[in-house]
Order: C-alpha cells, then sequence, then structure tokens
C-alpha cells in the first residue's frame, strides 16, 4: 500500500504517458505556437487600413500579445493543476472560436475605438481583437506540460521540450506566413484557416482525451463549439466583403504585403484613386486621365528651374502621372522604385504608366545603395498618406540621394503636414534636410489651408523661379505658393534618433478622417 508519494528524494511515477499522447501533444503545440504568431502578424494587416502601420500599432500588438500569453500561462497553470488531465480539448476550441471571431468584430471595434485618437485606439482595438484567442492559445503550454510530465523529477524536461516545440512552430508559422501564405491569400481567409485548424485539433485531442485519459464527457464542449464556429461561418466570411456602394465603384482589390491596394472610381466626382491601406497615393481624372493632385502641379514646374535636365528618378511611384509629365513636357527618361509590385501593376493597368527608364520594384533603403547617379531630379514622393515610413527621411538616407544626384541636381521631397504649430514636422524636416543640402526652398501645395501638400527642393545651389523659363504667370504662381520655414525650431532626424511617427499623429488622424468622410467606413476597414 503506497501512503507516500516521497521516500528519499525520488518521486514515485504518477502515471504513465502514451507515446500517442506525447505526439499528440508536440503537434499541438507546435500548431498552437504557429497559429499565435499568425495572429500576431495579421493584427497588423487588419489595424492597418484604418490606423496605419506606425510603430504605435506594432507596439499595441506585441503588448497584447505579451499580456495576453501571461495570462495565458497563469490561467492555464492554476487551471491544468485542477482539471484532472482534462480540459485541453475545449481550450483548443475556444481559442479557434475566438480566431474566427476576429475578423467578424474587425469593422464594429475599429469604428468604437476611432475616438480614442491614433495611440489609445489601436491598443483597445488590438485588446478587444486579439487577447482573448491568444490568451488561451497561451494556456495550451501549461496544460500540455502537466499531461506530459509522469513525475516531478522530468518536468524540467517535459517543460523544456514542449515549450521548444512550441518556439519552433512559432517559427515555422512566420516563415510559412511571411513567404508563402501572405503573398496569396488574404488575412482574414488566413484567420478563418487557423481557426478551422484549431477545431481539428481540437476534436483530435478530445478524441484521445477520452480514449487514453477516460474523460467520457470531453468532446461535446469542442463539438458545440465546432458547430458555432460552422454557423458563423458564413457571416465571417460576409463581413469581409464590401457592400455595394453608390458612391465608388472598386476596379481593383488585393492585398499585398505592403497592404491593401485598391483602385476605386468616383464617377460622380470624375475621380479615380488608387490606394493602399488608409493612404491615397494616386489620383486622376476618369475622363482625360490628368494627375488631380495639386502638389503635382509644382512638380511639374520643377525641370523648369534648372537647364537641361535629363535623367530623373522617383521613390514612390504611386500612379506614375509625375514620370508622364517628366517625360512628355520635357522629355526627361525617368527611374521609378516602388516597394509595392501591386501598386507599380495598377499603375501601369489603371493610369496607363509606361516606364520610360529602369521600373524598380524593392524597398529605397536597399534600392539606393545600388544605384548609380547623375540624376538631375530625384522626386521623394513617400509621406502623402496615412503612414510614415520615417527612415526614408534620415540624415543618412539623404546622404545617399545627394551621392546620386548631378552637380546642378535637386531633390524634392512632398510631405504631407499641418503648417501651423511649433516644432512641427516641416521645422523638423528642414532642419534635417539643411544638414545635408546648402540650399532649400520650401513651395505650399493650397495656399491658407493648414492641412496640406509641402514640396521641399534641396540643392547644392539655389534655385531661382524669377527665370525666363518659366512666364509670368507662372512665376507668379510659384511666389504665391512659396512657404517659409524655421528650421531653428526643428528637430534632426536619423537612423538613431527618429521621432517623426510621433511628430505626425495629429496629421495620421486628420488623414484617416479625410478619408472616411470620402468613401465611408467601407474602404478602409477590412
Amino acid at each position: 500500500m503506497m501512503k507516500n508519494t516521497m521516500t528519499n528524494n525520488t518521486v514515485s511515477p504518477q502515471y504513465p504517458i502514451s507515446p500517442i499522447i506525447k505526439i499528440a501533444l508536440f503537434i499541438t503545440v507546435f500548431i498552437s505556437g504557429s497559429v499565435v504568431m499568425v495572429i500576431e502578424l495579421l493584427g497588423t494587416r487588419l489595424i492597418a487600413p484604418f490606423y496605419g502601420t506606425s510603430l504605435y500599432v506594432w507596439s499595441s500588438l506585441i503588448s497584447v500579445t505579451m499580456i495576453a500569453l501571461a495570462l495565458g500561462y497563469f490561467i492555464g497553470g492554476r487551471w491544468s493543476d485542477s482539471a484532472k488531465r482534462t480540459g485541453l480539448s475545449l481550450i483548443i476550441a475556444v481559442a479557434a472560436l475566438f480566431t474566427l471571431f476576429i475578423p467578424w468584430l474587425t469593422r464594429p471595434v475599429l469604428l468604437a475605438t476611432d475616438s480614442l485618437g491614433l495611440r489609445s485606439g489601436a491598443f483597445v482595438s488590438a485588446f478587444i481583437l486579439f487577447l482573448p484567442s491568444l490568451m488561451m492559445l497561451g494556456m495550451v503550454g501549461p496544460f500540455a506540460i502537466k499531461l506530459s510530465t509522469s513525475a516531478l523529477e522530468k518536468i524540467g524536461n517535459s517543460s523544456g521540450t514542449i515549450y521548444a516545440v512550441s518556439t519552433l512552430g512559432s517559427v515555422i508559422g512566420t516563415l510559412m506566413l511571411g513567404l508563402y501564405l501572405f503573398p496569396l491569400i488574404g488575412s482574414r481567409e488566413i484567420l478563418i484557416g487557423a481557426s478551422l485548424l484549431l477545431f481539428v485539433v481540437a476534436i483530435a485531442i478530445g478524441i484521445i482525451e477520452r480514449k487514453y485519459l477516460q474523460a467520457t464527457s470531453v468532446m461535446w464542449p469542442s463539438v458545440i463549439m465546432l458547430f458555432i464556429g460552422l454557423g458563423m461561418l458564413p457571416s465571417v466570411v460576409k463581413a469581409g466583403q464590401i457592400r455595394p456602394n453608390d458612391k465608388f465603384q472598386v476596379h481593383f482589390a488585393q492585398e499585398s504585403l505592403y497592404g491593401w491596394v485598391r483602385v476605386i472610381d468616383q464617377p460622380a466626382k470624375d475621380l479615380r484613386l488608387l490606394t493602399s491601406d488608409g493612404s491615397a497615393i494616386g489620383a486622376s481624372s476618369i475622363a482625360h486621365g490628368d494627375s488631380q493632385l495639386s502638389y503635382q502641379d509644382i512638380v511639374g514646374l520643377i525641370p523648369a528651374l534648372r537647364p537641361k535636365m535629363t535623367r530623373a528618378l522617383i521613390i514612390g511611384l504611386g500612379a506614375g502621372h509625375m514620370a508622364k509629365v517628366l517625360n512628355e513636357r520635357y522629355g526627361i527618361i525617368v527611374d521609378t522604385l516602388e516597394i509595392d509590385p501591386l501598386v507599380a501593376q495598377a499603375a501601369v493597368d489603371y493610369f496607363d504608366f509606361k516606364p520610360t527608364g529602369k521600373a524598380i520594384v524593392g524597398d529605397a533603403r536597399y534600392e539606393i545603395r545600388h544605384l548609380t547617379g547623375n540624376y538631375d531630379l530625384i522626386i521623394h514622393d513617400c509621406f502623402t498618406g496615412g503612414s510614415e515610413p520615417a527612415h526614408l527621411l534620415t540624415v543618412e538616407t539623404l546622404k545617399q540621394l545627394r551621392g546620386l544626384l548631378s552637380q546642378e541636381g535637386i531633390l524634392a521631397v512632398n510631405f504631407v503636414a499641418f503648417a501651423s504649430g511649433k516644432q512641427s514636422a516641416l521645422n523638423t524636416v528642414g532642419k534635417t534636410l539643411a544638414q545635408v543640402f546648402e540650399q532649400q526652398t520650401t513651395f505650399i501645395s493650397e495656399p491658407n489651408r493648414d492641412f496640406n501638400d509641402f514640396i521641399f527642393l534641396a540643392s547644392a545651389q539655389s534655385v531661382d523661379i524669377h527665370n525666363e523659363r518659366l512666364n509670368a504667370g507662372q512665376q507668379a504662381w510659384l511666389q504665391n505658393r512659396l512657404f517659409p520655414i524655421d528650421t531653428q525650431d526643428g528637430l534632426i532626424l536619423t537612423d538613431n534618433f527618429n521621432p517623426l511617427e510621433h511628430l505626425q499623429i495629429a496629421k495620421a488622424e486628420k488623414y484617416r478622417h479625410f478619408l472616411l468622410d470620402l468613401f465611408g467606413e467601407e474602404l478602409f476597414i477590412r
């Protein structure tokens, strides 16, 4: 008769562990680890069309993931000690159901949190949408350790193995998502697939619990969760579809690694837009195809400020209108650099863009290191939307771009911001440019409007808008758009110190509301 479980520092086995149970547990923690990373990474894709892809959004997702896993580990550990070796199938089934809820709840949650602003709104949205499923998945580890441990002296080995397999699953899930799944399948479809996979695992674990652990009633809760999920499935699929709307027509919509790219027509306004997530990156007349972005009228006059421009580079292709104007009006050969292949393709298919130079698809910081000058004009047009690619506007980046310019070359930076405000983003951009270029001139797209496009012209020599290559009307038009920049009031942006996203919070919120007013919630809440 055994009355004591401990004698001379030894521990008697509590129960034998079947090899089938061990294999099933390893598969379970591998899959749950993969799904954790899938949810975390896809979280940004669901929130990005509304709140952007700034550091605030990523910080919110990572923080919520850590909070959820910590709660899961704590609650799962306590539950596993009192559950008499059963309950894992129910945990996985609940996690599957909560994962299925995510795309269904995205629209109402984002709308409900809009009034909280960028930082709080992104965090609260992530908390509501992703914490329940991630917390349940965090509970899988403690349960698996409990089931795989036959004696106390083996708990270290069991827990180490379980967490190693779970981490391996996270690695594989991350690679599969980024390299294979995401370029081919939409984020909502991936989440639905992950949910269904978890349901399959839950049912399989339920069968094992019933057969090997003599738990006769554990199957029913998982089966009920499965039927609830299957009943919800049509509503979840429908939630991600764009409802018919008289305001606009969608010609093209596809998700890339960098954003949800759409080509949208507003016939009543004779307007065709190219958007990526919550950023409008191109606009033209439906009738005649001309650009409808007023700042590009300023860009179109830049070659008249320097004689004999023959070669240009555009970073941030958009719809390709600027490249078209430079070539057709001045005969300039234009190389283009665009990070998103879907944007580049949409410019060709829907905006009649025809490359006259090299059409490069890739990340700007990488690609410009492999370009050769001498460009007479570089147009840096990556700061027009809701998100700020801050790494493309630092002293280090600007030095690389200056190295690509000819002796009299001009760098033109288009930047959306507010005109007013102490230590504004405009002054920071101006001060950063001043670290690399001796001369700069700034124009405002729409005078007497606070929220605006600003064109910075930076070069080794000053530009003269009063010259014979511009007629009197053009000179007066540009003179009226000259905008003073107080560089003393700005900051210097570097790869090490770059608070640009922080300076542009109000701009991002203003831009989001502008697009929501223009199209409604349909296009910018997935």
